[in-house]
């Protein structure tokens, strides 16, 4: 799960993770979070994801956060935008209308070159982590975005089958990751048609993450 990894999945269009339409868990709870138009969401590791696009369509602005500037040049070309680069600190910074994206290492992302973030979507971060991982990137998160509310898309299924990423990940451990700062509600549970990669039984869950007390960023 180095850096390597995930550069050279992309530098080889290794993208089985890429999902190629809308998540089906974005497109249906949304509305869970209560956002007005032009409130600003935080996509970690995005990758090139069709969410972005989406939400944009629906009057969100999107903020973004990649290791592999692959994926973020191809997720421009996708949306049809021409982004300024600009460099913050160890960080490259894509921008247009209505999206920012930082391309390089998440933990060297700060509040400060985030910038206000009314909610984040949260469908290939937590879930491509391995455990050893998952305590510093939930602590960074509720960090650098405020503990902005969350709608959270996670896979359960038997490890031992395949080994992921992603990795299965149950909802007492997500409680067990962000209890001390939100309150978690399920909100659907439904089975991954075909499997997880065609190889073993899942389920896709959607959880929602509201807040207890913000925390200062």
């Amino acid at each position: 799960m180095e850096a390597d990894f995930w550069h050279t999945r992309w530098e080889n269009a290794q993208i089985g993770f890429h999902e190629g339409e809308v998540n089906r868990m974005l497109a249906a709870h949304i509305g869970a979070l209560s956002l007005g138009s032009g409130a600003r969401i935080f996509v970690p590791l995005c990758g090139k994801t069709r969410d972005i696009a989406w939400l944009m369509s629906k009057g969100f602005r999107v903020a973004g956060a990649e290791l592999s500037e692959i994926a973020v040049q191809q997720l421009f070309d996708e949306i049809a935008l021409s982004p300024r680069i600009t460099r913050e600190g160890p960080l490259k910074h894509y921008a247009a209308q209505d999206i920012d994206i930082f391309v390089g290492n998440i933990f060297d992302l700060t509040p400060e070159d985030l910038g206000t973030v009314d909610a984040v979507f949260d469908r290939a971060a937590l879930v491509a982590l391995p455990d050893e991982m998952r305590g510093r990137y939930t602590q960074h998160l509720a960090r650098i975005t405020g503990q902005a509310p969350q709608l959270l898309v996670t896979f359960e299924y038997d490890q031992s089958v395949m080994s992921g990423p992603p990795f299965s990940l149950s909802e007492s451990e997500v409680k067990d990751r962000y209890g001390a700062l939100y309150d978690v509600t399920p909100l659907q549970d439904a089975e991954v048609i075909g499997g997880l990669k065609g190889v073993c039984p899942a389920r896709e869950k959607a959880l929602l993450l509201l807040p207890i007390q913000a925390v200062s960023r």
